[in-house]
């Protein structure tokens, strides 16, 4: 009768021979990073559970079991004589280093991605992440496989209370109650930090529109805009819809050009010429851009073109009043036929 451990035949030696601790590392990231890709779990609270994890805590282990794969002297049993000369950390002291390793890598690799063409984005946060944690993972694993088997730490998963060391203690009352005080601060951190990102203030939502205009360098850009325009004939500018909500949404752009009057501070709206509507739907987090081809049919000096961005739906008489976002230009426009004579 074939051995209940036949079936680890089936698993690569690579895994077979890696630390428990740091395998379930590489797990944690595995699933972090479906968990923020996957349509209809991205959406859902996975995303966090794993997340905060793998920000705040997996990447300093790896980097820590990296850095420091020897064991700790506490780790020893009674009596070795080699233990007081070990240069490794216990597991209390991994654990806080961790915390505060983990810290400053994910900042140090936002400081970097922000001058990267990707930018701070959520893939390109989780794949880094991700990739820095699975290599020192693979280094802090490959360095303890060099190390004697007794000399190297190590989390043993046991099926009833371990008799031997425990690499998470140093036996010592002060320790012990240090490793209680840790604990409870860090659930407490973790804690609002869920919160934090489970329930965000309501002034990160919002939507904005815009518009862009093509330079002397033929790219988009917020300046030089045309001011002089002619009837009948069309100026292209761009127009951009940004989605904050943190949901899918669908806008509705209108777009007029006004004839107004602007006396004590007040500006009335004496006429109103409607141009175009663009009903775009947004991703979360995503723009939608579009050419607006302008041709205005209303002349005069002084006109306000503007873009009124409204959610769902826009009202019959749209105005800058109600609308959720307005931005405008103002501009001239001239008869084609005052420019041929």
């Amino acid at each position: 009768m074939p051995s209940d451990t036949d079936w680890l035949s089936f698993v690569p030696r690579s895994v077979r021979t890696t630390p428990a601790d740091l395998l379930a590392v590489v797990v944690v990231v595995v699933l972090t990073c479906g968990a923020v890709t996957v349509p209809g779990v991205r959406d859902t609270p996975l995303r966090i559970v794993l997340g905060l994890p793998c920000v705040l805590f997996v990447p300093g282990y790896a980097v820590i079991a990296a850095l420091f794969p020897e064991a700790g002297p506490s780790v020893a049993a009674d009596g070795d004589a080699d233990a007081a000369d070990r240069t490794g950390i216990d597991g209390i002291e991994r654990v806080a280093l961790s915390f505060g390793t983990s810290i400053a890598v994910v900042s140090l690799l936002g400081l970097l991605l922000n001058f990267t063409p990707w930018g701070l984005r959520l893939v390109p946060i989780v794949v880094s992440i991700g990739a820095l944690t699975v290599v020192a993972a693979v280094v802090g694993s490959r360095r303890r496989a060099a190390l004697p088997e007794g000399e190297r730490f190590g989390v043993t998963v046991r099926s009833s209370l371990p008799d031997g060391p425990n690499p998470f203690s140093s036996g010592s009352r002060t320790d012990a109650a240090f490793a209680v005080v840790l604990v409870l601060c860090l659930a407490v951190a973790v804690g609002v930090g869920g919160y934090m990102v489970a329930a965000p203030g309501s002034g990160e939502s919002f939507s904005e529109v815009y518009v862009l205009t093509e330079n002397q360098s033929g790219q988009l850009a917020a300046e030089d805009y045309p001011t002089e325009f002619t009837a009948g004939e069309p100026t292209p500018l761009t127009v951009v819809v940004g989605n904050h909500e943190g949901t899918q949404t669908d806008y509705v752009v209108v777009s007029q050009l006004q004839r107004v009057r602007v006396a004590n501070n007040t500006t009335t709206v004496l006429e109103r010429e409607s141009l175009t509507r663009y009903r775009p739907s947004v991703d979360a987090d995503s723009t939608w851009r579009t050419e607006h081809a302008v041709t205005p049919t209303m002349t005069g000096d002084r006109l306000r073109l503007t873009y009124l961005l409204y959610e769902g739906t826009a009202p019959a008489e749209p105005t800058a009043e109600n609308a959720a976002q307005a931005v405008h230009l103002w501009v001239n426009v001239t008869d084609s036929n005052s420019e041929s004579s």
